[in-house]
């Protein structure tokens, strides 16, 4: 075993493959791009193909293979493949019923899970490479030039899927809206594709939104946001042309609202705000107060027609959303990023990827990321869930180091990362409660007890990377 230093043993042999995380520049140093291998179209040659069959056979698609699909259809995905033919998979997290399944240990090898940004340094490192990428395109034409603003299965940005098509050897383009040359606008161009199939149906757009966005009625989630809203319009951040990015959650949706009544009163105004976009956004953008958009995926219909309508609402690819290792990402200039969490502990590590059981059930996205880049973190959680501690002594799976985590917000208050003097300072006249981070987690033992110790098998089933590509923590199977 190997300590890093997030205070994680991890196994030597994945220590030794992946290196383990050392802290979060650790690893930020010049490299050379991933290359890939192109087959040129000659004038007159066709692309347009019959069947996903016959996609498959001309790509020569053989065992031992990579293949890619991007995830801005969510739940309402009808392209991805399942037929048991896969050995590995690496992703940005798993739910339900697959992520059940992995953390029994049914698969051979672990999955490998990588934030948003971190997929996006693996790709253009070399860390993956991709043979065949097979990309669910909402239009297209017959050369394949694709968006996601027009066609019957609308899902808005294709920011995900734009780096799979800058980097893969080849690319299929799943259409099951053909529209006359050229389809613009472009989001990913001819140049980058392949072939293109035409399928009846590709996604159903109700699965894009489906859990992710919801607005609360709910008391302990508002006083979360109050509390929030208090914290970023309290913070030195906020100010006019300040940037932010919030979460789908009812929290989150919410501490928007708030923001947005501060910034009317205020008289203030956001340079841009960023991320997986919601309607709550694209509101603040009609009122004029945002000047920006950036949108990498959206989470519900009305960011996809505002994303087709407003020359403001701009489109980007993961790379330049939070690639550590691109030329300088979009959240490198973020001020405040709201954050949520499974499990916080007395060193403010968090875990977005596994539940109270241990079972595989969430995402890391774009988290460490946006949580190390923001001049100001905050993560937002309620104390307790039913009878499940949020705040613990040591959370089951690290995928955000608590060095990167500023401030946590609660329905009783807030604690302040002691790495964070200066916001301790500037917060000292808050009109919010403040604890330490373990007077939190001992409130939250207070009303539902200690939890017991989960019972964890020695297979390996999934390898945390944190998104340099060293590895922060492993998941066991229970």
């Amino acid at each position: 075993m190997v300590l890093n230093k997030a205070g994680r043993e991890i196994p030597q042999e994945y220590a030794d493959q992946y290196g383990v995380y050392e802290g979060e520049l650790a690893r930020i140093k010049p490299y050379e791009a991933a290359s890939r291998k192109i087959k040129p179209v000659e004038p007159r040659q066709e692309k347009l193909l019959g069947s996903i069959r016959e996609a498959i056979e001309k790509t020569g698609l053989k065992d031992g293979m990579t293949i890619s699909f991007h995830h801005h259809f969510r739940e309402g995905d009808y392209v991805i493949i399942k037929n048991g033919v896969i050995t590995n998979i690496t992703s940005s997290g798993l739910r339900d019923k697959l992520g059940a399944a992995i953390s029994s240990g049914i698969m051979e090898n672990p999955v490998v899970i990588r934030s948003h940004g971190g997929r996006a340094r693996a790709i253009t490192a070399g860390d993956i490479h991709i043979d065949v990428a097979f990309l669910g395109a909402p239009s297209s034409d017959e050369y394949g030039n694709i968006n996601g603003t027009k066609g019957k299965a609308t899902c808005g940005s294709l920011g995900y899927a734009m780096i799979d098509a800058k980097y893969a050897d080849q690319v299929v383009a799943i259409t099951d809206s053909l529209v006359p040359y050229p389809n613009t606008p472009i989001s990913i161009p001819q140049t980058d594709v392949d072939y293109v199939v035409v399928v009846d149906e590709i996604g159903d757009p109700k699965g894009i939104a489906k859990g992710a966005t919801r607005f609360t009625k709910n008391p302990k989630e508002l006083l979360i946001a109050e509390y929030a809203s208090k914290v970023i319009t309290g913070s030195p951040y906020y100010k006019e042309g300040f940037s932010f990015q919030t979460g789908t959650g009812g929290a989150s949706l919410a501490a928007t609202r708030f923001i947005r009544e501060a910034m009317i009163k205020d008289g203030i105004k956001a340079s841009f705000v960023l991320g997986g976009i919601t309607n709550s956004m694209c509101e603040l953008l009609e009122e004029g107060l945002v000047e920006k958009v950036i949108d990498v995926q959206d989470f519900d219909h009305p960011s996809a027609i505002s994303l087709a309508n407003n020359a403001n609402h701009y489109e980007i690819d993961a790379s330049m959303y939070a690639n550590p290792l691109s030329k300088g990402s979009v959240i490198n200039r973020l001020d405040v990023a709201i954050l949520s969490a499974l499990e916080v502990d007395t060193d403010f590590n968090v875990n977005v990827m596994t539940g109270s059981d241990g079972v595989i059930r969430g995402a890391s996205g774009g988290h460490c990321d946006t949580a190390f880049a923001s001049k100001m973190s905050m993560v937002i959680s309620p104390l307790v869930r039913g009878r499940i501690p949020t705040f613990v002594e040591s959370v089951n799976t690290v995928i955000t180091p608590g060095t990167s985590v500023d401030v946590v917000v609660t329905e009783i208050g807030i604690a302040i990362n002691p790495n964070r003097q200066d916001l301790i300072e500037h917060f000292k006249g808050l009109d919010v409660p403040q604890y330490t981070i373990k007077e939190l987690q001992e409130k939250a033992y207070s009303i539902v007890g200690n939890p017991e110790p989960i019972q964890y098998g020695d297979k390996v089933v999934a390898v945390i990377e944190y998104r340099d590509g060293s590895i922060i923590d492993v998941v066991r199977n229970v």
